[in-house]
């Protein structure tokens, strides 16, 4: 699948992630929490990544840096598949994550100086104490933290702080991509601004590549060049962010975008919000068909028979849905 003519830096081919639960004595079934999602993001991008809680967003990109390994499909780096254990290995130098919980991913027996130097440390990426000190001391500026802070724990900084000592961890091998799964989510709104500011000039400093995962499409939309929408596993909707605010094709999307908060009165009472009945099925026992049939509004006999396709719409716009040109 190509998205454009530009090369891409990460790419991503009909990825497929189950696990296996158990749901009785020696039964177990496969819960899709990734089924066969294809996108790729070109070099200085960034991809958002939308969807409800349990769509499988986080997955998506665990499943990427192989933290979980693959059930199918296959990711590719800068042109070569990441296939066998010194493959993985090399794109971890190359790749990595800011997880969501600052509270939960960093260790509380380590110092500052201790976590943002632990993957210079299992890499081995100085010669010296003098040169390891250095370059933490320079994350830290990079991350807006002073230099005394490295002695400290983390249980001594505010939710804030140590999201931003979760960055500079994650920046420690100067990578080119990273995965952002949900890095403001716990945070206060005054702070949320301050990080997504601080990601957007680091891109830009270093050039990086980001897959940023969020629930919030306001967040998503301020730091996104493109944004991909997802539900229950599967990959709904693609297209450039102002693309998709402005003009959504998929009815999800179209429900997502309506519950936007609209900050002039006169829109926002023009503004008809979609709700949508029913909940979110369990991905352990998905719908036939269209994963979204249950809940949408134009579902159609062939919806419960047949996926729909992930096709390209328009130029650069992606969407799975058997009734596009009756609904837009």
């Amino acid at each position: 699948m190509s998205e454009n003519n530009e090369k891409a830096l990460v790419e991503v081919k009909h990825l497929k992630e189950y696990f296996n639960i158990n749901v009785g004595m020696f039964k177990s079934k496969p819960l899709k929490a990734v089924d066969d999602v294809s996108f790729s993001i070109k070099k200085g991008e960034t991809l958002g990544l939308v969807g409800e809680s349990g769509c499988g967003k986080t997955t998506v990109g665990r499943t990427i840096l192989h933290l979980y390994k693959p059930t199918a499909g296959e990711v590719i780096y800068d042109g070569k598949p990441i296939v066998t254990k010194e493959d993985i290995k090399e794109f971890r130098k190359k790749a990595t994550m800011v997880f969501q919980d600052p509270y939960s991913s960093l260790d509380p027996r380590m110092t500052v100086s201790d976590i943002i130097g632990e993957p210079l440390d299992i890499h081995k990426m100085y010669s010296s104490k003098a040169e390891r000190r250095e370059k933490i001391l320079e994350l830290m500026s990079q991350v807006g933290l002073n230099s005394e802070h490295a002695s400290r724990y983390a249980h001594e900084f505010s939710g804030g702080q140590r999201q931003r000592i979760g960055i500079a961890r994650a920046l420690a091998l100067k990578p080119e991509f990273v995965v952002c799964d949900e890095p403001v989510s716990a945070l206060d709104v005054s702070i949320q601004a301050q990080v997504i500011n601080m990601f957007d000039e680091l891109q830009e400093k270093m050039g990086l590549t980001y897959l940023f995962v969020a629930h919030d499409i306001l967040v998503v939309r301020h730091i996104s060049d493109r944004i991909a929408v997802m539900y229950l596993g599967k990959m709904v909707e693609l297209a450039d962010a102002d693309e998709i605010y402005s003009h959504p094709l998929h009815p999800y999307t179209k429900s997502l975008m309506s519950a936007v908060p609209q900050p002039d009165p006169k829109v926002a009472r023009a503004n008809k919000r979609i709700v949508l009945s029913g909940d979110i099925p369990s991905p352990l026992n998905a719908p036939s068909g269209c994963p979204f049939r249950t809940r949408c509004p134009y579902a159609a006999e062939r919806c419960a028979e047949e996926v729909p396709e992930f096709k390209e719409v328009s130029s650069g716009h992606f969407a799975a849905c058997h009734r596009l040109n009756e609904i837009n």
